[in-house]
């Protein structure tokens, strides 16, 4: 049996007594439960590992058993619930290939497992990564940066984030007898990446010792150094501070003021920045000797430091007042330095225990100070560090049992603005949502984007319009010509988001031969209007309504991507509003009785049924509505947080129904829509999802299969309200595999 920590308790045979344990972790965590899958955990990963043991492997590094022992220590500190206890016991088996994630799923949930397979995915991205600290592909800032905030935006909660800090503790404090290659390698990565995230989640302990730790490999010479004079200095320096401390506290109980004064030692790394900051020598470091007051109140703060003033001389112009105004992140504490006993400089802060808590467990972690940044937190990554720490404060207040609610208001307020893939080399990307391997090509070079053929995404290929997510690996297929397709700029198929992937390509299209793009742009628009059955339309006629010299300039500007197809809907829609055969016509259905002035409900799937608005709560077109099935009165419609409807949903679920408003001048039209594709599975599946997405309704369905060359005819009628919203779902339609047909009927 590997050894052990010796201040774990142990049995008679030198084993961790694993019951003593848990018990221990109960005593620093409130309200814990479910202590049995801790336990059957722990032994769990103790069995896996004598396992390895005795079939001859090692692991490499410290043992996972007690890899998973102090991590579990670490997080209790930090009085997680019992989930996140679990997943960090079970990590290092699971990272080590001793215990499967599909196990570890079926025997502890789909939250372990959940929590388990966040932190393996930040890993996976912080090993191939370039985290070299200068900008790539033209951005403006370096890759270290763009990896943290990719890592940060792949958390969709923040026990990943800080299991995984608390892992990569235990690492760098194992790395100590390891290689100078690898202790090196190791506390780059910590201090470039987990520090920062320590010290934004506000985690002030882990973060100082995954500063120190770093900056011993890093820069062994001039931390040994400062090591030294700290160490020839710590008796007299703790005797002083001892001192200070018992002198405060006796003026703190003359004048009747609770408090707790305690001293504090600068750490290491933090000596040696300012030291280089301010280019001073050791000896004029002046904050070594600190002291922290914590009382019940604000009021005490102050009475607090008329006390301190009047016992010692202060040091003027070092005086910062963060109660009043607090720093932009919402830090808040009185800081002051005097000349302490023997006219010594000793910085005292003061503050309350609430305070102490805010700024010790991350809800004001004040990040933006250190790091030097101006200004409030206003972007998407930003915003989302802020998230992480307030769910780290709400749930030490709500406890355990309110842990899976407050994970889904997280998720549901930490989208993200920006993205952050990774090149085929290991360069962080930063790109705009939505963005598509398109969008990528084009932000890696013109020339990439133009030869662009195709794409593999985490090496799987996919289409060229695919939106990419954060941690996605692109790597761009390429062609040696430069020719972009025109399909490319048809903002109903999707290939790029971005307004510089679009400059780009129509720019590349300007510069080429007019005969061309006329008999280009001609061919795509006949294309377009055969499609939408709309071929008796000239031109000339669209050159008139776009107000555009002749029809051939609005081929040119067509294929120039000057003009999109959606503008040239627009202006025949004012023409011929979505004109419609008898056929058609047929199936049209009486149009809503209005409401509110020309406003109407829209219910899907229930027919025509006589709607009216309920008295109770009045609600009016934009209002979030629901719809009640009433006997005789038709649908009543109540605003969503009425407190009838809510009555109605409990009582008689199945006659309330999902409703919309319209406007009294927006109709829907059925037209009829062929499609052609090769037969396959799913392919009516997938076009009624497509419909779904589009919230287009479907009135009819007619399916044939031909056996015989393989081949399928559907029939739709659909309900739409535009030609453009009909040409956008025609268009991708045709996207979806096998389909090689769809037209307007």
């Amino acid at each position: 049996m590997v050894k052990v920590r010796e201040d774990l308790p142990q049995t008679e045979d030198g084993q961790v007594d694993l019951s003593q344990w848990i018990k221990g972790i109960e005593k620093r965590v409130p309200n814990l439960q479910n202590q049995h899958q801790l336990l059957e955990a722990a032994q769990l990963c103790r069995s896996t590992q004598n396992a390895s043991l005795n079939s001859g492997h090692a692991w490499s590094g410290t043992p996972c058993f007690n890899t998973g022992l102090n991590m579990v220590d670490l997080l209790a500190d930090l009085r997680l619930d019992m989930d996140a206890l679990v997943a960090a016991m079970l990590y290092r088996p699971v990272r080590e290939g001793q215990l499967a994630l599909p196990m570890v799923h079926e025997k502890f949930g789909s939250t372990i497992a959940h929590l388990v397979e966040g932190v393996l995915r930040m890993a996976a991205i912080s090993s191939f990564v370039d985290a070299s600290p200068r900008p790539v592909l033209g951005q403006s800032i370096d890759q270290i940066g763009n990896l943290r905030k990719m890592l940060i935006a792949m958390v969709d909660d923040v026990r990943v984030a800080l299991i995984k800090l608390v892992e990569r503790t235990c690492a760098i404090r194992a790395v100590k007898h390891a290689s100078a290659e690898k202790r090196e390698r190791v506390a780059r990565e910590v201090f470039e990446i987990y520090a920062p995230l320590a010290h934004r989640l506000g985690i002030g302990h882990i973060k100082w010792e995954l500063e120190d730790l770093s900056f011993r490999y890093l820069h062994p010479e001039p931390y040994q150094k400062i090591a030294m004079q700290l160490d020839e200095r710590r008796l007299l320096r703790q005797d002083y501070i001892d001192q200070v401390v018992n002198e405060l506290t006796d003026v703190l109980k003359k004048n009747d003021i609770q408090a707790n004064v305690s001293g504090r030692a600068k750490h290491i790394y933090s000596i040696w920045r300012k030291m280089q900051q301010k280019r001073v020598d050791f000896s004029q470091i002046y904050d070594i000797r600190a002291v922290r007051i914590l009382v019940p109140s604000i009021r005490d703060c102050y009475s607090v430091l008329g006390l301190v003033h009047a016992t010692w001389q202060h040091i003027p112009k070092e005086f910062d007042d963060y109660i009043a105004r607090p720093k932009e992140n919402g830090y808040r504490s009185l800081h002051t330095a005097v000349l302490g006993p023997s006219g010594r400089v000793i910085e005292v802060q003061i503050r309350t225990s609430d305070m102490h808590e805010e700024a010790e467990l991350g809800v004001c972690a004040h990040w933006h100070y250190k790091e030097g940044t101006q200004g409030q937190p206003t972007s998407s990554h930003e915003g989302k560090i802020a998230w992480l720490r307030q769910v780290l404060e709400w749930h030490e207040e709500l406890g355990e049992t309110s842990v899976s609610e407050l994970m889904s208001e997280f998720a549901h307020n930490s989208l993200e603005e920006r993205i952050y893939v990774l090149t085929r080399d290991g360069h962080v990307v930063d790109m705009a949502l939505g963005a598509t391997p398109l969008d990528f090509a084009y932000h890696v070079h013109t020339e990439v984007g133009h030869r662009c053929r195709g794409a593999r995404v985490n090496q799987r290929i996919v289409p060229l319009n695919h939106p990419l997510k954060t941690g996605d690996q692109v790597d761009i297929i390429t062609a040696k010509e430069n020719h972009p397709s025109r399909d490319w700029l048809n903002p109903n198929l999707g290939y790029v988001t971005t307004s510089r992937a679009r400059a780009k390509i129509q720019n590349w299209f300007k510069l080429q031969d007019r005969e061309q793009n006329l008999r280009d742009g001609r061919a795509m628009l006949e294309h377009e209007l055969q499609r939408l059955s709309m071929s008796d339309i000239s031109f000339e006629q669209i050159a008139e309504k776009l107000r555009i010299k002749s029809g051939d300039e609005v081929c040119v500007a067509f294929a120039r991507g000057e003009i999109k197809v959606g503008q040239i809907l627009n202006a025949l829609q004012d023409a011929h509003p979505l004109v419609i055969s008898e056929q058609e016509l047929l199936h049209k259905r009486d149009s809503p009785p209005a409401l509110h002035g020309g406003a109407e409900v829209i219910v899907d799937g229930v027919g025509d049924l006589l709607s009216r608005t309920a008295g109770c709560c009045q609600p009016v077109p934009g209002d979030e509505v629901l719809g009640y099935v009433s006997v005789g009165r038709g649908i009543i419609v109540h605003q969503q947080d009425c407190s009838e409807i809510t009555r109605l949903q409990v009582a008689e679920p199945r006659r309330v129904i999902e409703i919309d408003w319209t406007h009294g001048d927006q109709r829907v039209y059925p037209v009829n829509v062929t499609i052609r594709s090769y037969d396959r599975q799913g392919l009516l599946r997938d076009i009624s999802a497509l419909l779904a997405a589009e919230k287009i309704n479907v009135i009819e369905v007619q399916t044939l299969s031909n056996k015989r060359d393989g081949t399928a005819s559907m029939h739709l009628t659909l309900e739409t309200s535009s030609l453009g919203q009909l040409s956008r779902v025609l268009a991708r339609i045709s996207q979806l595999p096998n389909v090689f047909e769809v037209h307007r009927k």
